[in-house]
């Protein structure tokens, strides 16, 4: 399976809080999120890993060209305007086989993800979508499902059908990549539109619980972090 890391976002809120450091290179337990997320995708069967990152983090560029992967690395150097463009840049890379993609600051407990892989690897259906039922973020993507687990919706606020957020993790096949060219090609915007996209469009998709999923945007999310990695 090919996986793909969005590591171009400008990590403002962070800079402004004092982090000097780009995003992607910010330690937790001594080791930058970027290679905690390559380890553990390698150690989850990855083909190749396949990573976006802006052209203003030429620290980051720099890093990924100095480690031993363990597998194949592809280093995209774009600035875009959003996730949804960043998957873009990066779907000529992504054909052919089934791919998971993160942001590269989502953050989760291995062994659940790697119940996840694994029911994504045995799923004849189009995609399994990580979520949680944990609330930790500014403006969260609400997942409506039916009693399968299978998603029926991607909603800005709360219904009585949602019972989780979207964690950040997508596994997808490759059909979703033509439909990704569609929302580029008609001016779409935001990854959550692409994702809302996904269901117009028919495709099967079901919603996979873990626990709980943080993501890095402020310092003090940082000591939250290790907390939640030390709990492992």
């Amino acid at each position: 399976m090919k996986f793909a890391i969005i590591a171009a976002g400008e990590g403002s809120r962070l800079a402004s809080e004092g982090i000097e450091k780009p995003k992607p290179l910010v330690e937790l337990q001594g080791v930058p999120i970027i290679e905690r997320l390559i380890r553990i995708f390698v150690r989850n069967g990855a083909s190749s890993i396949n990573i976006i990152v802006n052209e203003q983090q030429p620290e980051t560029v720099k890093f990924l060209e100095s480690i031993d992967a363990g597998c194949e690395l592809n280093i995209v150097i774009k600035s875009t305007p959003s996730s949804m463009h960043s998957m873009h840049a990066l779907s000529g890379l992504l054909k052919g086989e089934k791919f998971c993609l993160t942001t590269v600051d989502t953050l989760f407990h291995e062994d659940e993800f790697a119940r996840y892989i694994k029911t994504f690897e045995e799923y004849d259906g189009d995609g399994i979508m990580a979520v949680t039922d944990y609330i930790d973020d500014e403006k969260p993507l609400y997942i409506a499902t039916d009693e399968k687990m299978e998603i029926t919706a991607f909603c800005d606020i709360p219904t009585a059908e949602t019972h989780y957020i979207s964690g950040g993790i997508y596994g997808l096949s490759p059909k979703a990549l033509d439909i990704l060219d569609q929302c580029m090609a008609d001016g779409t915007h935001r990854m959550r539109n692409f994702q809302r996209r996904l269901v117009e469009s028919g495709m099967k998709l079901k919603a996979f619980p873990l626990g709980k999923i943080i993501d890095i945007d402020h310092a003090e999310d940082i000591r939250k972090a290790e907390l939640f990695i030390a709990e492992r």
